[in-house]
């Protein structure tokens, strides 16, 4: 269950996936005063929508971070998208949620009306196109995704998932993750034990040290982009 707390509207992001390109979008969304949010709060692990529920809101990421998640029909997860702070997610093109999103930890979400936006559309050119662009890199993400999964070798999608972190998390030399490295697995399409084999491989190497489970300094990003690029594909 979530807590709902305050209505807001949308503010500006600091940090995620294309963080000047968000603050952008998230600017043109605010500017319209009939779409605001209501500030929720989500426990760990707490779901925040359903595969198969209908598709009534969109959301953003205050802080935390959330899982994007479908089960297959054997019971293994199949994790698709980590969001951060600044990070829209929940849209999609039909009128049922195709994943699951849940709270990885302790997370607060503003809720948006996906009516209200799509009447926004309707009327507002900037909005429409605003809408066409957010779709445009979701889906570059899912091909990328796809790819990853499909043919990097697992010391290429390990690589590759810590730059992503690096990138989305915007740390100051080290990267506190705040997924399980079963999340990280469930991502990647690898098993708990290799995620856990390939980051003391990538220790090693000397590309990055690690401090318990989820502390990781990223001593060499050269390195890491050699061995998550698709020069090193098999």
């Amino acid at each position: 269950m979530f807590v709902q707390t305050a209505n807001t509207t949308m503010t500006r992001p600091t940090q995620g996936f294309a963080a000047e390109s968000s603050c952008r979008d998230l600017c043109l969304i605010a500017s319209h005063p009939d779409l605001s949010g209501a500030n929720c709060s989500y426990g760990h692990d707490t779901e925040i929508y359903g595969e198969d529920e209908r598709v009534e809101s969109f959301y953003k990421v205050v802080s935390g971070a959330v899982r994007i998640h479908k089960l297959l029909s054997d019971g293994r997860r199949q994790i698709g998208a980590f969001h951060f702070a600044g990070d829209l997610f929940g849209f999609e093109a039909g009128d049922v949620h195709r994943f699951t999103a849940e709270a990885v930890t302790d997370a607060t979400v503003l809720v948006f009306n996906r009516r209200t936006l799509e009447r926004l559309a309707a009327l507002d050119l900037d909005v429409a196109r605003w809408l066409w662009a957010l779709t445009a890199r979701n889906l570059d993400h899912a091909q990328e995704h796809m790819m990853l999964l499909g043919r990097k070798t697992a010391t290429e999608r390990v690589a590759a998932f810590l730059l992503e972190m690096d990138e989305c998390m915007q740390p100051a030399g080290s990267i506190t993750l705040p997924m399980s490295r079963r999340d990280i697995a469930d991502y990647l399409g690898l098993t708990l034990e290799t995620v856990s084999r390939t980051m003391s491989q990538l220790q090693s190497e000397g590309a990055v040290e690690l401090s318990g489970a989820r502390q990781v300094a990223l001593h060499s990003r050269a390195k890491l982009r050699a061995l998550g690029s698709e020069e090193g594909w098999q």
